[in-house]
């Protein structure tokens, strides 16, 4: 092989187009990650919503992953949801009486969680070992870590 050095390429087979405008000030990008938009929206929405000592993950997680899985435990809902437009189904007499509904099964499930948790060692122990390994907590918590000079994993 032989060194030819440094040499321009003419990628576009003439002359240059148009050059890119660099983004110069703080904030003018956009959110890329349509699931970060989403959770975004959310937050938005739930901002002032809850009182007390609620963190915006608490809420978005509640809205967004409890309640929302349990609606989509309803097959009326899916069933609804499937021959309605969206707005059709937003009017569904049926949907504020599933919103409760979910709102119940979530309380309860979690006040039952949450009491076999506090009272066993062994279920704490597994609940570490699962979010240590597949819930991948350590490899999140070092990801919201932001230390200069270092990337995210």
């Amino acid at each position: 092989m032989r060194d030819l050095g440094q040499q321009k390429l003419n990628l576009l087979g003439g002359e240059a187009g148009p050059s890119l405008t660099p983004i110069t000030q703080v904030g003018s990008g956009q959110m890329q990650d349509k699931h970060k938009l989403r959770l975004q929206e959310i937050i938005l929405a739930m901002n002032d919503l809850f009182e007390g000592e609620i963190t915006e993950g608490d809420a978005v997680a509640y809205v967004d992953t409890v309640l929302k899985e349990k609606m989509l435990e309803s097959e009326l809902l899916r069933s609804q949801a499937a021959v309605n437009t969206k707005e059709q189904f937003g009017n569904s007499p049926n949907l504020s009486d599933k919103l409760m509904n979910a709102i119940m099964d979530a309380m309860a499930a979690h006040q039952t969680m949450s009491r076999q948790v506090l009272n066993s060692d062994n279920i704490r122990g597994r609940i570490l070992a699962t979010l240590l390994g597949p819930g991948q907590l350590w490899e999140a918590l070092r990801a919201k870590q932001d230390l200069p000079g270092r990337a995210a994993p």
